[in-house]
């Protein structure tokens, strides 16, 4: 299956009318972040786009139906963000920076099932690292 690529943004106040998506507390390896939950396709394909800012502990769970090499790009999206890549266990399997604006494709090195995005530098200072778990996770 050919890669998906996603468009990625940073998040404010939502901007044009565009409502915040439903949240959920997870704990990523010892921290506790509160996350927006995208499943749907159009949640998919919007991600975090037209937001300025992201809170702190805060980002974006992106819920893949199935196992795949899931690939996100930074088109349109102001902030520098990491993102994990993790895999239907809950598993971290990659985690990468992001830059703002940059069209490079960021994919995990496998099939994943979830991706969650937030504020560059993020899982280096809450000393998350590959291999870390994920949870709880939503089921697909």
């Amino acid at each position: 299956m050919s890669p998906v690529f996603f468009l990625l943004a940073a998040m404010t106040p939502p901007a044009h009318g565009q409502s915040l998506l439903p949240t959920a507390e997870l704990a990523v390896g010892a921290r506790q972040v509160q996350a927006e939950i995208a499943r749907t396709p159009e949640a998919l394909r919007r991600g975090l786009m037209e937001r300025r800012a992201l809170p702190p502990d805060h980002g974006m769970l992106f819920v893949f139906d199935e196992d795949d090499v899931h690939c996100f790009w930074m088109k349109n999206t102001p902030l520098p963000l990491s993102i994990a890549f993790i895999d239907a266990a809950g598993r971290i399997v990659s985690i990468q920076d992001m830059q703002p604006y940059a069209l490079d494709v960021h994919c995990p090195p496998g099939p994943v099932r979830y991706a969650l995005e937030m504020a560059q530098g993020w899982f280096t200072r809450a000393g998350v690292a590959v291999r870390d778990t994920v949870s709880p996770l939503p089921p697909p």
